[in-house]
């Protein structure tokens, strides 16, 4: 069992913060998403008191946003490289660059589905106000780079990325069932193809968003 540690320093404050987020972001992929995850569990991986982590988190949702916004920043980094070392990416490759950035960060698609259902409407009003401004301005700089490297307009590829968070969120809860399901599967493996190729079915469904969100400025 961790011994439990409590922190004095403002950067021992910090660092025990960082474990929090580090045992959440563990236990998300060992249990099988976000939904499963506890306090008294973060706590517990992370060395802690379960009492301590009201002192670097008001709340479980509060911590899941914190991890959310790192996660956005790490998909928009990625995606601003992309575009800065790209030339005229046309409407799939553009597809291609989203989803493939998002795809690769299982943790922020599985936090897309709780973040408008529970995360935001959960936490004090700076705090959601702090999470809001991080993922507007990052769509207009993603926006903004994906159409100076290609042929779609910034208004387009916004659509596109909102059409990307929707569409792998709703994948990834689909490829990760819960234990009931699971078993329903087991019985009637035909209703399961749904739960398998997540990152080509996605993929192939954004690059024909992309073709269409293109084609109506040519309409």
């Amino acid at each position: 069992m961790p011994t439990h540690r409590r922190a004095r320093s403002q950067e021992a404050k910090q660092q025990r913060a960082e474990d929090l987020l580090d045992a959440a972001r563990r236990l998300a992929a060992e249990t099988g998403g976000v939904r499963y995850l506890t306090l008294a569990a973060v706590t517990e991986t992370a060395g802690l008191h379960p009492s301590a982590i009201r002192r670097y988190f008001d709340s479980k949702e509060e911590l899941l946003l914190e991890l959310a916004e790192r996660e956005w920043v790490d998909w928009r980094e990625e995606v601003l490289r992309r575009a800065k070392a790209a030339t005229r990416l046309g409407p799939e490759e553009t597809a291609e660059v989203l989803a493939g950035g998002l795809l690769a960060r299982p943790l922020l698609c599985d936090l897309f589905t709780h973040i408008p259902l529970s995360l935001e409407g959960e936490v004090p009003l700076e705090r959601a106000r702090r999470y809001k401004e991080l993922s507007v301005t990052s769509v207009a700089a993603m926006s903004a780079a994906l159409a100076d490297a290609g042929t779609m307009t910034a208004p387009q590829v916004a659509d596109l990325i909102a059409a990307t968070a929707a569409q792998t969120a709703h994948a990834w809860q689909i490829a990760h069932p819960t234990a009931t399901l699971a078993t329903l599967y087991e019985q009637h493996p035909e209703w399961a193809h749904t739960v398998y190729g997540m990152t080509e079915r996605v993929t192939r469904l954004l690059k024909a968003t992309a073709r269409g969100l293109a084609a109506e400025s040519r309409d």
